[in-house]
């Protein structure tokens, strides 16, 4: 059974990594999920300053998990001194590297973690309405390295076909979609609070819950543009993982069932892959990609 993906250029023994995030927030918590097998790694979010996030900032919930996540607690220096050549000398597959958010923040970042990275990750967060942005960020990303760019949406945008070609159309190699959604709310009755600690008790919702929306970002992505799609949002299972490649995603992402259950899960569903690709008659995942296709 082959399990082998590429995205822009880069060979993976399996489509599935961690999203970035708090499981990929240090080398040690790196080294434990690169044990498991995931094809590559995604390193967690780094911006030009270190971010400051309100504890407790995940919530588990019955299904799915809510967070008031933002990015990397450490500065930059920390990660290009310490954590990035660390991650690099312990780590033999690919890195991606996720950076954000704007293009003033990228040229001052790039030029000095582009020799830790494989690809790039850009996590733009972006809200609006005009896709201009979300171009502006690739072409600029694009214009300080050679490696690729990968730009992640978020679900919130008017049409995902029209930002996903904004990304194209400034040099992006690849599409992640999606980032969490929300803002949402949980309430404890007991206390009448939230379980986060935000100032509202905000928070994003991942896991589970957003699985079909994200299925649906994906299958429109891989409809409007000519790149890979890394499909991210509710994976818990290999059966899971393999709808999101029959959907177009040429490899996937997960964190919040990592979150749940340990960095096992990863294993888990590598485990699982083959015997689920035996029931389908596929010997190749990548035979898989985009093999949906809705009856009218």
């Amino acid at each position: 059974m082959d399990l082998s993906v590429e995205i822009a250029g880069i060979e993976l023994d399996n489509p599935i990594m961690p999203a970035a995030g708090p499981i990929t927030g240090n080398p040690n918590v790196i080294k434990r999920v690169a044990e498991q097998g995931v094809g590559c790694i995604v390193t967690k979010t780094v911006s030009t300053v270190a971010a400051e996030v309100a504890k407790p900032s995940v919530a588990r919930l019955p299904s799915g998990i809510l967070n008031c996540e933002k990015w990397a607690e450490e500065p930059p220096s920390k990660w290009i001194e310490d954590y990035y050549p660390e991650i690099v000398k312990g780590v033999e597959g690919p890195i991606i590297v996720s950076l954000g958010y704007k293009p003033d923040q990228l040229r001052e970042l790039i030029p000095d973690v582009e020799k830790f990275a494989d690809a790039f990750e850009l996590s733009s967060h972006y809200l609006g309405r005009n896709p201009e942005p979300i171009r502006e960020i690739a072409a600029t990303a694009t214009d300080l390295t050679d490696k690729p760019v990968l730009i992640k949406l978020s679900p919130h945008v008017p049409s995902l076909q029209e930002f996903a070609q904004a990304a194209v159309d400034g040099g992006a190699s690849g599409i992640v979609a999606i980032n969490s959604l929300g803002p949402g709310l949980q309430v404890d009755l007991e206390t009448m609070d939230s379980p986060l600690g935000s100032e509202d008790g905000y928070g994003w919702l991942s896991g589970p819950p957003i699985k079909p929306i994200a299925l649906r970002a994906v299958n429109e992505i891989y409809n409007a543009v000519d790149v890979p799609v890394i499909g991210v949002g509710g994976i818990s299972t290999a059966k899971d993982l393999l709808e999101f490649v029959a959907a177009g995603a040429t490899a996937t992402q997960m964190l919040s069932a990592a979150l749940s259950d340990g960095a096992g899960k990863y294993r888990e569903i590598l485990e699982d892959l083959p015997p689920e690709l035996s029931k389908l008659g596929v010997e190749r995942v990548k035979d898989l990609v985009g093999a949906y296709k809705k009856i009218n």
